[in-house]
């Protein structure tokens, strides 16, 4: 038997329980069943089940085979779609949830391009700052940003980025710059609220140290746009994408402040629901974007990235 064929039947067992089902399903005998899974568990040098005559548990040797058993017949099976697929039409209606500010600035730019090249495509931009549930919501496609909420959900990152403290240089200038995280309360700060739970608060971290803030500030709105004027016009330090800030930066009108510490991940994926047979449309739509934003993906380019 060969590596593919034993690790379907491996993680077959486990979906069906018993040896009888699995032999059942596989139109063997259960002594044949029982003869493979010993083969197998000598192949490897392991055990791989703990069996009575009740029921069997999984070793940690066994845990270990089966996760890396689904991860691997997942990525075969969406490669014989790929390629099976890879003459297939895209046609159909796409729908795409992505961020306001970065929808506007570059998502739809992008779309414009997508749609010359896949004139059989109907897109549909879905611009929100809310979270959304891709499947009862019917997307295809949602492009967010740090840590995924949802491990079940399949990610490819779309460009690093980060994010940073910054003010205009008019506000350092008479109110100074902080030293410290602490000395942030101390300060006017322009707040985006991204969700009720967060508002008003900074967590900050330096190495193994974290640091959460309470800040405060006469201005705050759920558009990024806002907050960035409001931040180039002197009111206060502002957290901001670097995908945003990033001109401002270079250009002077913004200063970054406590570059040390670090807020949370910020990097930008393409999340959908599911790696196996996905749609023509869903498929090129993806390599389009991860083609487009190739150079945002490279740490030799840091500097420059935006």
């Amino acid at each position: 038997m060969d590596t593919f064929s034993d690790l379907a039947f491996f993680k077959l067992l486990l979906q069906k329980g018993t040896l009888a089902a699995t032999a059942q399903e596989l139109g063997i005998t259960a002594p044949s069943a029982s003869k493979r899974l010993a083969a197998l568990e000598n192949r490897l040098g392991v055990r791989l089940l703990h069996r009575t005559t009740r029921r069997m548990s999984l070793t940690p040797e066994g845990e270990a085979y089966l996760t890396g058993a689904g991860r691997l017949l997942d990525e075969l099976e969406e490669l014989e779609h790929r390629v099976a697929g890879a003459k297939a039409i895209p046609r159909g209606l796409l729908r795409i949830s992505v961020t306001l500010g970065f929808g506007r600035r570059h998502i739809a730019p992008a779309l414009s391009e997508f749609a010359r090249i896949y004139p059989d495509v109907e897109v549909q931009l879905h611009l929100t700052d809310r979270p959304v549930n891709m499947v009862e919501q019917g997307f295809d496609v949602s492009i967010r940003f740090g840590e995924l909420p949802d491990a079940r959900l399949t990610a490819r990152k779309l460009a690093l980025n980060r994010r940073i403290l910054c003010a205009a240089p008019s506000y350092l200038r008479h109110a100074g710059e902080p030293a410290n995280p602490r000395e942030l309360r101390q300060h006017h700060c322009i707040f985006l609220r991204e969700t009720d739970e967060t508002f008003g608060t900074w967590h900050l971290s330096r190495g193994s140290k974290q640091e959460t803030v309470k800040i405060q500030g006469p201005l705050s709105s759920n558009d990024g746009d806002c907050t960035l004027t409001w931040a180039l016009d002197g009111h206060g330090i502002l957290m901001r994408s670097e995908w945003d800030a990033a001109p401002y930066l270079r250009s002077g009108r913004l200063c970054a402040v406590l570059t040390d510490w670090t807020p949370p991940p910020a990097d930008i994926y393409l999340v959908f629901p599911t790696r196996a047979n996905l749609s023509a449309k869903t498929r090129v739509f993806i390599d389009f974007l991860l083609e487009r934003f190739a150079d945002h993906r490279d740490w030799g380019k840091r500097g420059s990235n935006w």
